[in-house]
């Protein structure tokens, strides 16, 4: 029998019903080994999207930095 894999998505879920069954956020964080800022995130998130909101975001730059030199080979 395989193992069951779980995703990120589906441990951030498990994360946010504990959570609100009451268990602390100190706890929840030592034992899924993430930063309480981290934590925090994850749950704010959540309030601000609901389930939507736990899913994973683009990590690209919103705004591509202006490559300065072609623009002074341009100029010239």
């Amino acid at each position: 029998m395989p193992w069951k894999e779980s995703s990120v998505v589906d441990e951030r879920i498990r994360f946010v019903i504990r959570l609100k069954d009451g268990e602390t956020m100190a706890s929840l964080c030592r034992e899924y080994g993430i930063l309480r800022k981290t934590c925090y995130k994850i749950f704010e998130r959540y309030e601000e999207c609901g389930l939507e909101g736990l899913t994973d975001r683009a990590r690209r730059p919103t705004a591509t930095p202006i490559n300065y030199r072609y623009r002074w080979k341009r100029r010239s």
